[in-house]
Order: C-alpha cells, then sequence, then structure tokens
C-alpha cells in the first residue's frame, strides 16, 4: 500500500481544469440565487422546531447567545469556504477543500462524513415536513391522516427507538408524505438547476415574511421579566468530554445549547457545493455563503429572543414552540400561518440539502474514489447529474419513510463541525504551502480566525454526547472499509502514482 498515495493532494488548477473539460455543470447562478439557495438551506427545522427544544431544554433564554456562539463559529468557518470556495470552484465543497490539502485519505473521509450528514440531514427534514404538512390538513379539517382516516397508518414509520424502550414496533407502515415531497424535490431537481433555484427562491420569499412575521408580531407580546428573571437557568457552560462534564462544566448550559443548535446552520455549507453552477464564482460565492449566513444569524437570535419573550421557557413546546407560543398568548390565529411558512421553509431545505449531495458524489467519481459512470453523468439537456440526484431521492425517501430518525439526527451536528474544523485547517495548511496564489477573497485575520475555528468547532464536538462519537466512528469505519475495498484501487492519483 502506498503512503504516497494516502497523502497526495490534488492541486486547484486540476480540480478547476476537470471541470471545465466537457462534463462541467451548467453555470446558472448569481450572488441573489446563491444567497437565497443559503438562506434556504438555513432557515427551516431550526428555526420552527430546534430553537424551542434548545432552549426548555438546554439554555433557557441564554439561547440567544448559543446562537451568537454557534453563528461566530460558522461564520469563521463560512470565511474559510469563501477562500477556497474563490480559489477553485467547483463542485465537491470540503471534500475537494482536504484533496487539495491533506490529501486523499482525509479528502475520502470528509467525503464520506458529508455524505452522511446530507443524507441523514434530508432524511430528518422529509420526517419533519410531513409532521407540518399533516398539522395543516389537520388544520383544514382533513382527516386523511388522523387515526380512522384511509391513510392513517401512513403517516408514520413503521418502527420507532427511545433510550427507554429501545426498538420497538409502530402501528404504521411508512411515512407517505415524506416519501411523496422527497420525490417531487428529486423531479425539480433533476430537471436543472434554474428551476430549483427559482423554486427556492419563491419558498425562502414565504419563509422569510413568516418568519419576520413571528417578530413583529410577538414582540408586543413580550414579557422582559421572562428574560430578567432566569435568563441563564443552566448556567454559560455546558463544556464537556464526550458528553462527560469537565471543569466545572455540565451537560446543560448556553454551550451546550450552542452545541445542540449547529444543526441549524448546516445550510450555507450546500452554497459551496454549487460553486460549479455559480456565473461569476469568485465574487457570488463569498456573497452567497457569508451574506446568508449572516442574514439567517440574525433572524435566529430574533426569534430566539421574541419566543423566550412571549412564553416562560418552561412552558415553551418543543413540538411546535412558535405556534404554541401565539397560542398561549392569545393570538391562536397566528398558526395556520407559522405552519404553512414551517412547510415553505423545510420544502425548501430539503431541496438545498438533496442538491448538495450528488454534487458530492460527482466530485468523488471524477477522482475516480466511486464508479465513474454512474455518479459523473450528467444529463446532456438539463446538465444536472441526474442518476446520483435519483439515487440520493431514493436513499431519502427510505430513511425518511421507515427510519426512527431521532437516533440518527444529532449525527448531523458532529459530523457538520468535523467539516467545519477541516476546512479551516485546510486554510491554515494551504497560506503555508502556497502563499503566492492569487486568492480572490482572504480570510480576514488568517492565521488566528481559521485557527479560531478550528478550536470553537472542536469544542462545540466536544460538547456533544458520546454516543455520537461512536456513530461517526462506526460510519467513518464503514467508509473505510469501502475505501480501501474500492477507491483506493481505482482512484486517479493512485494511478498516476504506480504509472
Amino acid at each position: 500500500m502506498s503512503q504516497n498515495q494516502l497523502f497526495r493532494t490534488k492541486s486547484l488548477d486540476a480540480m478547476v481544469s476537470q471541470s471545465e473539460g466537457g462534463h462541467g455543470l451548467k453555470r446558472a447562478l448569481g450572488p441573489i440565487s446563491l444567497t437565497a439557495l443559503g438562506v434556504g438551506a438555513i432557515i427551516g427545522t431550526g428555526i420552527f422546531v430546534l430553537v424551542g427544544k434548545a432552549a426548555a431544554n438546554q439554555a433557557g433564554p441564554a439561547i440567544m447567545l448559543s446562537f451568537v456562539v454557534a453563528g461566530l463559529a460558522c461564520l469563521i468557518a463560512a470565511l474559510c469556504y469563501a477562500e477556497f470556495a474563490s480559489l477553485a470552484p467547483v463542485a465537491g465543497s470540503a471534500y475537494n477543500y482536504a484533496y487539495a490539502t491533506l490529501g486523499e485519505l482525509m479528502a475520502w473521509i470528509i467525503g464520506w462524513d458529508l455524505i452522511l450528514e446530507y443524507a441523514v440531514a434530508s432524511s430528518t427534514v422529509a420526517h419533519g415536513w410531513s409532521k407540518y404538512f399533516q398539522k395543516l390538513l389537520g388544520q383544514l379539517q382533513i382527516d386523511w391522516f388522523k387515526p380512522g382516516g384511509f391513510l392513517s397508518q401512513f403517516s408514520d414509520a413503521p418502527f420507532d427507538f427511545t433510550p427507554e424502550k429501545g426498538f420497538f414496533a409502530t402501528n404504521f407502515f411508512f411515512d407517505l408524505p415524506a416519501v411523496v415531497i422527497t420525490m417531487i424535490v428529486t423531479a425539480i431537481l433533476v430537471r436543472g438547476v434554474s428551476e430549483s433555484a427559482f423554486t427556492n427562491a419563491i419558498m425562502v420569499a414565504v419563509k422569510v415574511s413568516v418568519v419576520l412575521f413571528v417578530i413583529f408580531a410577538g414582540i408586543k407580546y413580550v414579557v422582559p421579566a421572562n428574560w430578567t428573571n432566569d435568563f441563564a437557568p443552566y448556567g454559560y457552560g455546558g463544556l464537556t468530554l464526550f458528553g462527560t462534564p469537565i471543569f466545572g462544566g455540565s451537560d446543560k448550559g448556553m454551550m451546550a445549547g450552542a452545541a445542540g443548535v449547529i444543526f441549524a446552520y448546516l445550510g450555507f455549507d450546500a452554497v459551496s457545493t454549487q460553486a460549479e453552477e455559480a456565473k461569476n464564482p469568485q465574487r457570488d460565492l463569498p456573497i452567497g455563503i457569508i451574506g446568508s449566513l449572516v442574514i439567517c444569524t440574525l433572524l435566529y437570535i430574533a426569534v430566539a429572543a421574541v419566543l423566550t419573550g412571549m412564553v416562560p421557557y418552561k412552558e415553551i413546546d418543543v413540538n411546535a414552540p412558535i405556534a404554541s407560543a401565539f397560542e398561549k398568548v392569545g393570538f391562536a390565529s397566528a398558526q395556520f400561518i407559522v405552519t404553512v411558512g414551517a412547510i415553505a421553509g423545510i420544502t425548501s431545505v430539503l431541496l438545498v440539502m438533496m442538491m448538495g449531495q450528488p454534487r458530492i458524489f460527482l466530485a468523488m467519481a471524477r477522482d475516480g474514489l466511486l464508479p465513474y459512470n454512474f455518479f459523473s453523468s450528467i444529463h446532456p439537456t438539463w446538465k444536472t447529474p441526474w442518476k446520483s440526484t435519483v439515487l440520493t431521492g431514493l436513499i431519502v425517501a427510505a430513511g425518511a419513510s421507515l427510519l426512527p430518525l431521532n437516533i440518527l439526527a444529532d449525527l448531523t451536528s458532529i459530523g457538520t463541525l468535523f467539516a467545519f474544523a477541516l476546512v479551516c485547517t485546510s486554510v491554515l495548511i494551504l497560506r503555508v504551502v502556497d502563499p503566492g496564489r492569487n486568492r480572490p477573497f482572504k480570510c480576514p485575520g488568517a492565521p488566528a480566525v481559521p485557527a479560531l475555528g478550528v478550536l470553537l468547532c472542536v469544542a462545540l464536538m466536544l460538547s456533544l454526547p458520546s454516543e455520537n462519537w461512536m456513530r461517526l466512528i462506526v460510519w467513518l469505519g464503514i467508509g473505510l472499509a469501502i475505501y480501501f475495498v474500492y477507491g483506493y484501487h481505482h482512484s486517479k492519483i493512485g494511478q498516476d502514482t504506480t504509472s
């Protein structure tokens, strides 16, 4: 086995020329479309569900600071993503960045991690979409999925998991709405990136309008005492080592809340996967990545402030926090508006997440690490990676409709933080090994800022429970087995090494 192959890097110039060799994707996205894609991917499950859970169980009103800390870590990662995306505007995101600096083995590891990140996130989001859709039907007095309805056995997964019971069977066959929305999104994505971006832009407009409605309609119901009486009921810590409190830390607190809400920020990574479809990537990608993150961070903080001001944190409904908060203050009609906004928000998240996954496959297939003929197949008319998009749709539909996703959801957070830490590390390495390269966008404050990003991401990773680490290790172990059975022997760099 050649160690030279395992740690050999691929030049950024080679990545760019490979994408321009006649099999590239259609460049159709400008800065507004890219920013909308980022907002579409970020605002969804996090703002309509996750904020309530984190506030009630982990941080209280200090969840506002949790979003600041998580947003800071993501902002630094976003600056590093923007530097790399402007250097190498090709599909693949953090996978390509690792390949250019850390070598093939680490590139495979991060690519495999991204597959988990996008697949689990998409399945989780589709599952959440189904619940909100069923809630909307109930508000419209349509009882198809209610007990006794003719589709009642097609409203959830056939089994579930809780720490107390373990795995147990339910009375359902599979989650039909989750399958339907996944197939619709898959068809849109196969048809073309322009159509996908247009659909996303409409949904982003709807959900941002609803988020602004929540903020401005909720302000008049805010009771400042809900903040001041017990702003940080669980403390400001939450510093743990694999879930075990250290240095006086706790498994709850503001920092633990920050680790818990990192899932909400996953979407800006998806903007970088669209690099090969940006019209002017050196200019537009930094705008899309940083712009979407800043906009969404401000909205998250504002919604967290309004929610914890409207309702004491102990009374927040973790399943439907925003809609329930308006109901508690006597504005029940807002529940329908929030539900419509949640459906639009979650749909756009699903669209962008499922758009990113096939482009990771495409980048890995171009390097020989996955079967080339299938995963790099570009539709001759629509210029989309259609085969891997269909495969992604089938995987996400199966996961969303059949699996107890609560056991996997936290994997998205730890996988996301792992990717962010590696991108920050890659920027540091490339600044040393290739200092003279023209950088259309530079992460400011290097090396201090990227190093701070690594430290923040690692600290948040260590604040997640140990079982998340075990699941990540198992997943990476499966990935390494596939790499050494297939990828290592078909790698284009490996073939160049032995020739």
